[in-house]
């Protein structure tokens, strides 16, 4: 059986959960890599057949999306050459980890396509919304990765098809403690502004990881730091609480470390508008503007509460889920030889 795994490159977390599933994913198929966007530095841990510029979100300094520079850096022609250029023939599955090009490709032809992500869990009407809807962004969650197939992941199990976080075995096997800072991961505002805001509270220490920032600059009690893996797994560890935008996979870490969180969607970005409800909901502090809000900022250091995940997912359960949606393809969707090297794995 050969499958291709698409993964989207904007942020850290569709690569973590790639981490996790393809070592397991390996060990029952052949897999191809497919990787698109530009707005990550981490590495896959896998080799890469594909790599391709994709669509990624522009971020201005201050904690939101730039709308002129995410759309001047699309490239329709471009976008449509790429899905042409995957060789459909070569595949039995195409996953898609809210990656576009693998997931259109798979709509040329005749190979299923199964939807494995964060965002995929949006398809289900009872994942919480904002108050404020946007249609807009809602046909983007359906079509930006279209796949008949679907398996999301969220804070809870809100459909049936919705399994909670992937937790990176990294993150697991931390050995926490909690020490006198707070951990601040705000890529989308300068480490600069995240300073300002925070010099006043004296009471902590602040361990700012910024990816603005090439070398160590300390302060008094502010620590600004590159985005150094080690150097921010042991921070994270020792930390007595989290202040990071309302992305699902490093609130997830957070909760499951049991780490008191404060979240801040990225102005613009929907889908962290959709996050930041579902985690007002749970009991997490949530800000729309960080500079706006000191004071807020002030109680949650002395009276911040601790919100913890119920569960979470297994990766060789989610994958077995995978597969059964592949053998319960529709007939005229699979091709023969996908069905029997299924049923013999």
């Amino acid at each position: 059986m050969k499958i291709l795994y698409g993964i989207q490159g904007t942020g850290h977390g569709h690569i973590s959960r790639a981490r996790e599933l393809l070592p397991e994913l390996s060990k029952k198929a052949s897999v191809d890599v497919i990787l698109s966007g530009y707005n990550s530095s981490l590495d896959p841990g896998y080799s890469i057949r594909f790599r391709k510029p994709g669509i990624s979100l522009s971020y201005d300094s201050e904690g939101g999306v730039s709308v002129i520079d995410t759309f001047r850096n699309i490239h329709p022609i471009q976008f449509i050459n790429d899905v042409r250029s995957i060789p459909l023939d070569e595949y039995d599955l195409i996953i898609s980890d809210y990656e576009p090009i693998s997931a259109w490709s798979a709509s040329r032809g005749d190979v299923p396509c199964v939807a494995l992500s964060h965002q995929a869990s949006f398809l289900s009407s009872h994942a919480p919304r904002p108050t404020q809807k946007s249609l807009f962004a809602e046909a983007a969650l359906q079509y930006f990765a279209p796949a008949k197939y679907k398996i999301g992941f969220h804070f809870e199990r809100y459909d049936k098809f919705i399994e909670p976080p992937i937790i990176r075995s990294e993150i697991k096997e931390l050995k926490t403690n909690n020490k006198h800072h707070i951990i601040v991961y705000l890529p989308a505002y300068h480490h600069e502004v995240i300073r300002n805001i925070f010099a006043p509270f004296t009471q902590v220490d602040w361990h700012i990881f910024s990816p603005f920032c090439s070398r160590e600059i300390q302060n008094k009690n502010i620590w600004i730091r590159p985005v150094g893996h080690q150097e921010f797994l042991e921070s994270f560890a020792s930390s007595q609480g989290v202040i990071c935008n309302a992305g699902f996979e490093m609130c997830a870490e957070s909760m499951y470390l049991q780490k008191k969180l404060l979240a801040i969607p990225i102005r613009n970005q929907y889908e962290q508008q959709c996050n930041a409800e579902a985690l007002k909901q749970l009991g997490v502090l949530i800000l729309e503007r960080l500079e706006e809000h000191r004071r807020e900022v002030g109680d949650w250091l002395e009276r911040g509460k601790i919100i913890g995940l119920d569960e979470v997912a297994d990766p060789a359960k989610v994958l077995q889920r995978v597969l059964e949606l592949a053998r319960t393809a529709e007939v005229e969707t699979v091709k023969p030889n996908m069905l029997t090297t299924i049923r013999t794995s």
